[in-house]
């Protein structure tokens, strides 16, 4: 990760003391008189499509179902969901979205036609979850919608009534549709993506082509009552710079309030085992989520060429990692295991979303339940939360906090001839007067010893957990659930103002720490 360095002569002034930094120490100064930029809660988004088990057995399971439910939709992810706080839910694809026609997915569902799932392993779609239960479900977990229309393979109509349908209080054909399937109050949506990889499963368009088509969807996507649509539009894929530059340059400003980016952390041609690997693939997952911290700061330079004062947003709504289904799955499922590499893939990619969060507004990793890099899983009546699922959780501390710039000169992390930065720090001051700090250390041999200068008067303690693991292969099965789990730490210490501590390799950890001004 960048960071401001503050690195003379590999020399390093903390408090009255000056010294040469060792190679496992670092030094980290926070500079809270820079703080002006908030963590928006959504960068902790999530992205649920018609894929695999998400959906079905993930969240759906039928009002008759013997898994404990309400209308349907299990009782134990709801709880799990609502325990991360969850901000918003990114629904129906992905590639699935553009070849998704609303209005199969309401009405009785003995009635609604079905369907074939082209893009993720041929199965029928039975349309029996779709948008009342969509809603029912984000209502359930108290967090905002996020509905992806359908520009490869629908109609201009068909999303502005889709908006209509969901927004519209008054009378007209639509709303008076909804009431007659039951609900007489518009949602009030207001997350709407206009097409979803339109470069590719979304149309293979051109950016010149999908630019036009975006102004035209857009333009009929109305406003209702009070309710301002946020309106994103179809990003680049990975590295694809003439994409983003593209739409900024040919898409009026106030037409668009984000942009959105995929970018996956995994090796095309061999994507590898989510579970038998050693050292030099433990280091290449990591090398490439770091060069993702690169292309986003490209296209974010993009952004700012044409927008510097920064009115849309970068909506990185599909990230993650991504791994050779396991043995004997549907290879159109996308179900990979997640294992403590997987956990740091997320800390250093949230700490990372959260150092531009000036320019990053919302993030979905993908996906929530069963498939990719899951936080949950499900398995009949049961399920089991994963590495990733806690570092969520752990980093939930930073949702609608003030960021706090910093600054150091990172260990490093080497393998072979190769290295990358060891450690990875976010640090944010809640409304509640708490410091917290989310720490990464990658390297799977080595422990760093660190001394965090607050720049500002702090409390006498210090609390924090951790979430680490004998192997870096560890993970959570259905018979050890608990395998991979966050415990407390209780080894950083505040000594003259400084807090010190000694991060075990392989691990993540987040502090708390109270503020005196």
């Amino acid at each position: 990760m960048k960071k401001n360095i503050i690195f003379i002569a590999a020399i390093i002034f903390t408090g009255s003391t000056l010294f040469a930094q060792k190679a496992d120490e670092a030094a980290i100064a926070l500079h809270p008189e820079q703080a002006k930029e908030t963590i928006s809660r959504h960068i902790y988004g999530h992205f649920s499509e018609h894929l695999g088990n998400c959906i079905y057995g993930g969240y759906w399971v039928g009002e008759d179902s013997p898994i404990p439910n309400k209308n349907g939709i299990r009782t134990d992810v709801v709880e799990a969901l609502k325990a991360i706080n969850i901000p918003n839910l990114r629904w129906p694809g992905g590639c699935f979205a553009d070849e998704y026609h609303w209005m199969d997915g309401i009405g009785p569902r003995s009635e609604r036609p079905k369907m074939v799932n082209t893009h993720w392993g041929g199965v029928t779609e039975d349309n029996s979850f779709g948008t009342h239960e969509f809603m029912d479900l984000c209502m359930q977990l108290g967090t905002e919608p996020v509905i992806c229309g359908n520009v490869g393979s629908g109609t201009v109509q068909e999303m502005s009534q889709w908006v209509e349908y969901l927004n519209f209080d008054g009378i007209s054909p639509m709303a008076d549709l909804r009431r007659a399937n039951g609900r007489n109050e518009a949602w009030g949506v207001k997350y709407w993506g206009v097409g979803n990889e339109n470069w590719g499963c979304g149309g293979n368009m051109t950016a010149e082509f999908y630019a036009d088509q975006y102004r035209r969807y857009a333009t009929y996507a109305r406003n209702y009552g009070n309710n301002r649509l946020y309106k994103i539009a179809g990003g680049a894929n990975s590295t694809d710079y003439h994409w983003t530059e593209t739409l900024m340059k040919n898409i009026p400003h106030h037409m668009m309030q984000g942009i959105s980016l995929h970018y996956y952390t995994t090796n095309w041609r061999n994507k590898g085992s989510a579970t038998e690997f050693g050292d030099s693939l433990y280091f290449d997952v990591l090398r490439r989520c770091v060069e993702i911290e690169d292309a986003i700061d490209r296209h974010i330079a993009i952004m700012d060429k044409y927008d510097p004062r920064k009115r849309v947003a970068l909506i990185f709504d599909e990230w993650g990692t991504w791994f050779d289904v396991e043995p004997g799955t549907n290879p159109g499922f996308l179900f990979q295991q997640n294992t403590m590499r997987d956990a740091m893939v997320a800390g250093l990619t949230l700490n990372y979303l959260n150092d531009r969060c000036d320019r990053v507004k919302m993030a979905n990793i993908a996906q929530t339940i069963n498939v990719l890099q899951a936080l949950i899983f499900t398995e009949g009546e049961h399920m089991i939360l994963t590495p990733t699922y806690h570092i969520y959780e752990m980093y939930k501390v930073h949702h609608d906090a003030t960021m706090l710039p910093l600054s150091f000169e990172s260990p490093k992390y080497t393998y072979g001839n190769q290295e990358l930065d060891a450690i990875s720090i976010s640090a944010s001051r809640n409304e509640d007067g708490m410091m917290h700090m989310s720490i990464v250390n990658i390297d799977p041999e080595n422990s760093f010893h660190l001394t965090i200068s607050p720049g500002m008067e702090i409390g006498k303690e210090v609390t924090g957990r951790i979430l680490t693991a004998d192997e870096m292969t560890s993970y959570n099965t259905f018979m050890k659930p608990e395998n991979v789990l966050p415990e407390e730490f209780s080894k950083a210490k505040i000594k003259d103002g400084a807090i010190t501590l000694k991060i075990p390799a392989m691990s993540v950890i987040v502090l708390e720490v109270p503020v005196m001004n």
